[in-house]
């Protein structure tokens, strides 16, 4: 009876607290067609103002590859009214942080100032979008910082071309294939006018959400974001027909050299669906089953109980058009790769075959709701779920109902999608090796 009622309890704080963090929103559209989403957060007095364009690596041309990650960096060189190397410092100066981050999907900005700096925020993202500067100076400034982002993240971090070697394997038609970094001789034999065209094609008000969250009065907010923003001229509109993936029917094998690493890995990949699905939350749940923490299947299974594996993880790379479903390991002293993946086979195998425990189901929800509470922590936070639930699932409220598909779904379902997903004949499997002396 105790048990009944502290099981009662923790279920009744547990939807009160979420239902406590439902974010409030209102979003709309200027006539130059920006999409604008404002979230009112008195609790500290502080402003976020960031902006998301729908444009990421897969928008690139094949020859062009690196372009929309070195415009993350190159719209910081400097606007009309903002000189060359003072982006940072007005920031800085008016108590504020910023920065900047590009997938293959899109790229996101965004700055956090004491909120009577509102409006200098506004002014910025507006100057970015409407007054860039894009010259070869600035070209040739940025070039160099990128190589030197490759060498240190890519080219010279131990397993930093893991994910690379997986993608070129896994997509062989849509742009997904590729890197978000991209080819340093793309960028090295970019012309400016191509820099030019990407810029007029893509930063363009029709291709924005701004988003403005935090202490904030809506209607004065509305009032600064129609001054500077509405003025800016609508694009072209951007069409985007890539081309589909043939289903995967036998497994590939492959091979990939790292000359910064000693131990090597073994990694199996499956294509799989797209974010927006609900078979994509499943596998969600299904990575945080397999290697979520030291209590997780693989890890006690391979690393704790048989010592064979330093380290084993799964998870679900999951993106607009396609997902990635990835599961790897290194091994332990004379344990073979072959034997990393028949352990972990097994144990897909035991998803496939039986439900999982009504104790793993329930402490699968209990994450999710965690990592639900604490993604909307902050207004910061707030403001990037906002945004990316708009430009890449077109439902912004999925801020406030996501959690719910994941608590609708079942132990059944996620067997069923593993059966539908994880199985030898849909996959890669890639021996990741210590460059031969």
């Amino acid at each position: 009876m105790k048990k009944i009622r502290i099981t009662l309890a923790l279920t009744f704080l547990i939807t009160t607290y979420a239902k406590a963090q439902k974010v409030s929103f209102e979003e709309y559209d200027l006539n130059n067609g920006m999409h604008v989403i404002l979230h009112q957060d008195t609790s500290a007095p502080v402003v976020t103002t960031a902006v998301m364009y729908h444009v990421g690596a897969k928008d690139e041309q094949p020859n062009r590859t690196g372009m929309a990650h070195f415009f993350e960096h190159l719209l910081f060189e400097g606007t009309k009214n903002i000189k060359k190397g003072d982006w940072f410092k007005i920031v800085a100066a008016n108590g504020g942080k910023n920065n900047a981050n590009t997938t293959d999907d899109r790229t996101y900005y965004y700055e956090i100032f004491p909120s009577n700096n509102l409006a200098l925020g506004l002014w910025m993202e507006s100057e970015r979008l409407l007054h860039p500067v894009i010259n070869q100076s600035g070209v040739d400034t940025q070039n160099e910082v990128v190589k030197e982002e490759k060498r240190l993240r890519v080219d010279n971090q131990p397993y930093g071309k893991f994910l690379e070697n997986v993608k070129k394997h896994i997509f062989k038609k849509h742009p997904y294939k590729g890197t978000t970094i991209g080819k340093m001789e793309h960028l090295d034999n970019a012309t400016l006018e191509e820099f030019l065209a990407f810029n007029k094609k893509f930063y363009v008000p029709n291709n924005a959400t701004l988003v403005v969250a935090g202490d904030i009065d809506i209607k004065n907010t509305k009032k600064l974001i129609q001054d500077y923003f509405a003025t800016i001229p609508r694009g072209a509109e951007i069409t985007r027909n890539f081309s589909k993936e043939t289903p995967i029917t036998q497994q590939i094998n492959a091979k990939a050299y790292d000359a910064n690493i000693q131990i090597p890995a073994i990694v199996n990949a499956y294509r799989t669906p797209a974010m927006k699905t609900r078979d994509a939350r499943v596998l969600d749940m299904i990575s945080t089953y397999l290697s979520d923490g030291k209590s997780s299947v693989l890890y006690k299974k391979l690393v704790d109980t048989k010592k064979m594996a330093l380290q084993v993880g799964a998870f679900n790379f999951s993106q607009e058009d396609y997902g990635t479903y990835i599961v790897y390991g290194l091994p332990l002293g004379k344990t073979s790769l072959t034997d990393i993946t028949k352990e972990i086979d097994e144990e897909i195998v035991k998803i496939q075959t039986n439900l999982i425990s009504v104790k793993a189901y329930q402490k699968l929800q209990n994450k999710f709701e965690n990592n639900f509470v604490n993604a909307n922590a902050s207004v910061e936070g707030i403001a990037n779920s906002l945004a990316r639930y708009h430009v890449l699932y077109g439902d912004t409220n999925l801020i406030n109902t996501e959690i719910d598909i994941y608590r609708s779904i079942t132990r059944k379902e996620i067997k069923e999608v593993a059966k539908k997903y994880l199985n030898p004949n849909q996959r890669l499997v890639l021996e990741y090796l210590p460059t031969k002396k």
